[in-house]
C-alpha cells in the first residue's frame, strides 16, 4: 500500500470522517477514507445517536463554547443537508430527514423543579439571548404538540434547535463520497503515530493525514474515555410529534426524537460508563416509561431495536482539534457530535486549504 501516493487519508468513517471526506471531495481533492469496522452499517457512535442538534439544551450544562459552535453549525446543517438531498433527488428515497422546528423541554409534575432549574441555568448562561427560548403554558403546548399527555402543564420552547435522521445522513454521505470518486476502505484499522498513518505497520504515503477515529483512538490517547449512550427505536403510528422532546429526569435527561413513518428514537443523553454491553432492564424500563408518560398510546409501540454506543470524551467534555502541516486530528466530541461536527469540519478544511497555498 505504501507504493500508492494518496492525497488525503482520513482515518475513521464515522460522522466526522464522512462529513470531512464529502466536503473535501466537493472541493476537488482526492480522498481515501479508512474504517476499522464496517461502513454499512457504521459501528460509530453516530449510528446509535438520535441526531439532535440542540445548542440551547446543551447550554444549560456545558460551556458557552459548545453553544456558540452549535449555533454556527445550524445554518451549515441546513445548507449541507439541502445539498445532499438535491444530489439524491429529495427527502424521499435516498434523502435525509431534517427537522428544524425547535424542541420542547418538559417535565412530570413531580419533576417540575428540574424544569425550573433548567430554565434558570439557560438564563444564567445565555444572558441577552432569551429570544431563542421561552416558557410556554399548557394551552400553547397543546397547540404545538396535540398528542402530548394532558398532565404536562408547561414547557420550555427551544426555538433554535433541529433534528436529523442520523442513519439516513450517514448513508447519504457514504453514497456521495463514492459518487464523487472517494475511495472507501472498510475493515482496515489505521494507526496514527506522530501524524503518520499506517496500516499493519506499513506507513501510508499521503500529503495529508486526518485522524477522525473517535473512541477508536483510545489506545493511542489515554486521556480519551467512553461515555455510554443508550437508545430504543420504536414504531407507533398512533402518536405524532412535530419536534423532539426532552424530558427532565432525576438521573439524566431523556429525549424522544421523531422520525418519518411513525418511528421514534428515545434515549438518555449520557451515562458515565465505557461499558458497551446490551441495554439493561432498568434502562429499558426508564426509556419505555418516558414514552408511555408522553402518550399512553406508546404502550402499543413496537420496539424495533435497542442500541448502545460509546461517545469519545476528554476530561473537560470539550472537543479537541489538533492542526499542523500535513496533519489534522479531531476527537472528544462527547455527546455533542451532531451539534458541533460542521464547525469542526470547516476548521479542518480551512487548515488544509491554507496549507496548500502557504
Amino acid at each position: 500500500m505504501n507504493t500508492v501516493k494518496e492525497d488525503i487519508v482520513i482515518a475513521g468513517g464515522g460522522l466526522l470522517g464522512r462529513l470531512l471526506a464529502w466536503r473535501l471531495l466537493l472541493g476537488g481533492r482526492r480522498v481515501t477514507l479508512f474504517e476499522a469496522g464496517a461502513l454499512e452499517p457504521s459501528p460509530a457512535a453516530a449510528h446509535v445517536a438520535a441526531g439532535m442538534i440542540a445548542p440551547l439544551s446543551e447550554a444549560a450544562a456545558t460551556e458557552r463554547k459548545i453553544y456558540d459552535m452549535g449555533m454556527a453549525s445550524l445554518p451549515l446543517w441546513q445548507k449541507w443537508i439541502a445539498q445532499l438531498n438535491a444530489a439524491a433527488g429529495g427527502e424521499g428515497e435516498g434523502g435525509v430527514f431534517f427537522q428544524n422546528t425547535g424542541s420542547l423541554a418538559v417535565a412530570h409534575p413531580g419533576d417540575s423543579g428540574d424544569l425550573a432549574q433548567f430554565e434558570r441555568d439557560l438564563r444564567l448562561r445565555l444572558g441577552g439571548e432569551e429570544k431563542n427560548f421561552r416558557r410556554i403554558a399548557q394551552e400553547e403546548l397543546r397547540r404545538l404538540e396535540p398528542d402530548i399527555a394532558p398532565h404536562f402543564s408547561r414547557a420550555i420552547l427551544l426555538a433554535k434547535e433541529a433534528n436529523v435522521d442520523n442513519r439516513a445522513l450517514l448513508a447519504a454521505l457514504l453514497a456521495q463520497i463514492r459518487a464523487l470518486g472517494g475511495r472507501c476502505v472498510a475493515h482496515t484499522s489505521v494507526t496514527v503515530n506522530d501524524g503518520t498513518a499506517a496500516v499493519n505497520g506499513e506507513p501510508l504515503r499521503c500529503r495529508w493525514t486526518v485522524d477522525c477515529r473517535g473512541f477508536g483512538a483510545a489506545g493511542d490517547d489515554q486521556n480519551l474515555r467512553g461515555v455510554r449512550g443508550e437508545v430504543l427505536r420504536v414504531r407507533c403510528r398512533e402518536v405524532r410529534l412535530r419536534r423532539p422532546l426532552r424530558l427532565m429526569h432525576p438521573r439524566y435527561q431523556l429525549y424522544i426524537a421523531p422520525r418519518p413513518g411513525g418511528r421514534f428514537v428515545v434515549g438518555a443523553t449520557e451515562i458515565e460508563s465505557a461499558d458497551k454491553s446490551p441495554l439493561s432492564v432498568q434502562s429499558a424500563l426508564e426509556l419505555c416509561s418516558a414514552l408511555y408518560t408522553v402518550n399512553p398510546a406508546f404502550a402499543e409501540a413496537r420496539i424495533e431495536e435497542a442500541g448502545v454506543g460509546l461517545r469519545p470524551a476528554f476530561r473537560d467534555n470539550l472537543p479537541r482539534v489538533r492542526l499542523r502541516p500535513g496533519f489534522a486530528a479531531a476527537n472528544g466530541l462527547y455527546r455533542h457530535g451532531f451539534l458541533v461536527a460542521p464547525v469542526v469540519v470547516e476548521e479542518i478544511v480551512r487548515h488544509i486549504k491554507a496549507g496548500e497555498t502557504a
